[in-house]
């Protein structure tokens, strides 16, 4: 009977860590397209747009376009837009400078954490859990002060050229927020989960591994956080 219960724990020790080893690497693809995802929130030009106005004549059309941190994209009668910045020497305009930087501090955070994967083969795995989930947690603590203080900085040039003039802090004027800073809200509820769900791994890291692996001399990190 105790052998058949030992058996038993067996069997469930392994489809556990058999478990926690998919997750481990859904967590990874998660982290990765997250790198991603902040590369696109951070160069397209779509962070606020113009709303659909209806235009009665009288006088100049209004402006139709959107903007971002680096480049603001007008509408003409080609199909391209017409969008000037400095995306290609990532120099942003410079009432987003504070969001620009912070967005680009998340972004570096996120990449550091993909950098992080390779340490798996050599550092202990909880250990490197918890490095990751830091780092995804100063990313999106990052995103989210950047979708703060990019509302902030409406007040600019930029924005009453494409939006009106009755744009103000926080008032967007003829325009709305559009995909690129949707995305960017989303990015910071991203890094909130991975960042969880690394801390939960990395806890549970000790118990998943076998006893012979915990006791074992292999080559790994000795630094635990």
């Amino acid at each position: 009977m105790q052998h058949h219960s030992s058996e038993v724990a067996r069997l469930y020790q392994t489809e556990f860590i058999r478990s926690a080893r998919a997750v481990g690497v859904l967590w990874a693809v998660c982290t990765l397209c997250f790198a991603v995802i902040e590369v696109v929130i951070l160069i397209q030009p779509s962070w606020v747009g113009t709303r659909e106005l209806h235009y009665r004549g009288g006088g100049p059309a209004p402006p139709t376009g959107t903007l971002g941190l680096f480049e603001v994209c007008m509408e003409t009668d080609w199909p391209v837009p017409e969008c000037r910045g400095s995306l290609h020497t990532l120099t942003p305009f410079p009432a987003f400078q504070s969001p620009a930087v912070l967005v680009c501090m998340s972004l570096t955070m996120v990449w550091a954490s993909v950098g992080c994967l390779c340490l798996f083969r050599f550092c202990n795995a909880a250990t490197v859990y918890k490095i990751c989930a830091w780092l995804q947690l100063t990313a999106g603590f990052c995103l989210a002060l950047a979708c703060v203080l990019f509302p902030d900085s409406w007040a600019c040039a930029e924005m009453r050229a494409l939006c009106g003039e009755r744009v103000s802090s926080f008032s967007p004027g003829n325009c709305s927020v559009h995909w690129a800073y949707i995305l960017a809200m989303l990015g910071v509820l991203d890094a909130g989960i991975l960042a969880t769900l690394a801390f939960v791994l990395g806890n549970r890291q000790d118990a998943l591994l076998p006893d012979d692996a915990k006791d074992g001399d292999g080559k790994c990190c000795t630094c635990y956080c």
